[in-house]
């Protein structure tokens, strides 16, 4: 059995170019910089960062690059898929890029400009109104939960 998959979680090193292949298909292509955090033998914290070429087709495409920019946070699932081309001069030219087969988007910083299913007007309007709840936010039950009283 062979396995060809990639999974990554970064944030966008530019916003993504769409472009039209000539069959009518939307394409576009982004990068995505990774990162790794460890401590040397002398216990000195070290960084590294890995950029990632991602490549999208049709509606996918589409989607990220309406709502996608530079430094915003993706996860993203695909294969590893090699391409090679001559460049004007002549020269073989290669790059390996993940082909996108699914994704999702990143949590969005508070204040960053994403989207927010809050009326802004209405904020503005009546500014002692109580800030409702963030959606992202989970909020656990305090007392202990029995497994028999679970309906299924």
């Amino acid at each position: 059995m062979n396995l060809n998959r990639a999974l990554i979680f970064g944030n966008l090193t530019k916003d993504p170019e769409l472009k039209s292949l000539p069959s009518g298909t939307k394409v576009t292509s982004f990068g995505v910089a990774t990162n790794r955090t460890w401590k040397d033998k002398n216990g000195a914290k070290q960084e590294e960062v890995t950029f990632h070429n991602v490549v999208a087709f049709g509606k996918q495409a589409e989607v990220l690059a309406q709502y996608m920019k530079k430094g915003k946070s993706i996860f993203v699932e695909g294969r590893i898929t090699n391409r090679s081309w001559d460049d004007k001069d002549g020269t073989k030219k290669y790059r390996s890029e993940i082909t996108l087969e699914n994704f999702q988007f990143g949590p969005s910083a508070p204040g960053a400009g994403g989207y927010q299913a809050s009326d802004t007007s209405s904020k503005e309007a009546s500014p002692s109104k109580s800030k409702a709840p963030e959606m992202d936010t989970i909020e656990y039950p305090t007392e202990e939960i029995n497994p028999e009283d679970i309906p299924f």
